[in-house]
């Protein structure tokens, strides 16, 4: 059984996408709306009762801002290895020295690898192991969030005069659970070498991309594009649906994704690019490291074109930056993004922009936002 849960609010696309992928996948997966936004620890433990209601030995926690092989399985078995019946288990990976700071460090037993210390975005070095976001608990964990939500609620009685609109439900796992549990025998870390990538902005998704066509070359080599005689012709890691239809003549990839129904013209570049559902691009456009929204239009000779902010390749331990939008009062050079039902005109040239839904443009844009 899958939850998801949020603060948002659900409406008709979510509510479609969880029955296709019901349908596809034979699983029950249903959407719990939390009343506020409880925090990470906060909306686990607000449905309690949902989690445990099947009778579950352990369970797995994910944020759904991180891309990663999974290693579900794996820590499983590293589970049933060390500690006991009620331990848990954080995902692990390693980061460079520098941006380990942006994330929740773990020192662990080098031989246990139990939890010793735990530390979220610290503002010195503190290790490099960092907290991938995916946890394995088991139903014990809901008695150490109680403590904290106990805590909270005796302090904020004390302080209820000047912190009136503070929630004692709003628990931070990282912060208020894990920090506490370390040392205390009962949270290992798991240490993942396979690849693993935060996604905090949308030109994350083109480098999210790319780490997933790269593991489906090892694992799923039959669900990537070939070269075949009249096919197009394709470089590197390339997803093409079976849906869409693409131009003899077009070069795709390395890093493309093409989406349900989308149409390739002829003496199409597309490179380090999202295409989604239903898109068309016109004969000897031109597509660098851009997301194109479902549904959108590119006119013939048009080159749309972003700048990539992937992590040091140099560095085996690199990880994307959470990039703002804005830096120096200008925008970040980064992905160009196309929202839905886009149409871009002919030999017009839109280069590292993002341009909101149902947008027609009639000349080019560089550095941009348009509304």
């Amino acid at each position: 059984e899958i939850l998801l849960m949020g603060f948002y609010q659900p409406h008709e696309a979510l509510s479609r996408f969880l029955v296709s992928a019901q349908q596809e996948f034979k699983i029950p997966i249903r959407y719990l709306q939390e009343y506020a936004a409880l925090g990470t620890g906060g909306g686990i433990y607000h449905f309690r009762d949902q989690i445990l209601s099947g009778g579950a030995e352990a369970f797995f926690v994910l944020n759904a801002d991180v891309c990663s092989e999974f290693p579900l399985q794996e820590m499983l078995e590293f589970r049933q290895q060390h500690g006991d019946a009620h331990s848990f288990v954080i995902l692990g990976t390693t980061a460079n020295r520098t941006q380990a700071l942006n994330y929740g460090c773990i020192v662990a037993n080098t031989d246990t690898q139990e939890v010793q210390h735990y530390v979220e975005k610290p503002s010195t070095f503190v290790s490099e192991i960092i907290n991938c976001g995916i946890y394995l608990f088991t139903p014990a964990i809901f008695q150490h969030i109680g403590e904290v939500f106990q805590r909270n609620q005796q302090e904020l009685t004390l302080e209820e005069s000047s912190n009136g609109w503070q929630r004692a439900e709003v628990i931070r796992l990282e912060q208020d659970v894990f920090t506490a549990l370390a040392g205390s025998g009962k949270l290992y870390v798991y240490k993942t070498d396979g690849f693993w990538s935060q996604i905090k902005s949308a030109g994350s998704a083109i480098y999210a991309s790319r780490l997933y066509l790269n593991q489906y070359s090892k694992s799923h080599p039959e669900r990537l594009a070939q070269n075949k005689p009249g096919g197009p012709v394709i470089r590197g890691n390339v997803y093409i649906h079976p849906t869409a239809s693409i131009d003899s003549t077009a070069v795709l990839g390395p890093n493309v994704s093409i989406g349900e129904g989308v149409a390739v013209g002829a003496g199409v570049r597309v490179r380090e690019s999202i295409v989604l559902h239903g898109a068309s691009l016109h004969d000897h456009t031109c597509v660098l490291n851009t997301i194109v929204g479902w549904d959108s239009t590119i006119g013939r000779w048009a080159r749309v074109e972003g700048t990539p902010s992937d992590p040091n390749p140099n560095d085996p331990y690199a990880k994307i930056d959470s990039e703002t939008l804005f830096r120096d009062g200008r925008l970040t050079p980064s992905i160009t993004i196309l929202g839905c039902s886009v149409t871009i005109p002919a030999e017009v040239v839109i280069l590292n922009s993002i341009v909101l839904p149902h947008k027609e443009l009639s000349r080019s844009y560089k550095n941009q936002i348009i509304l």
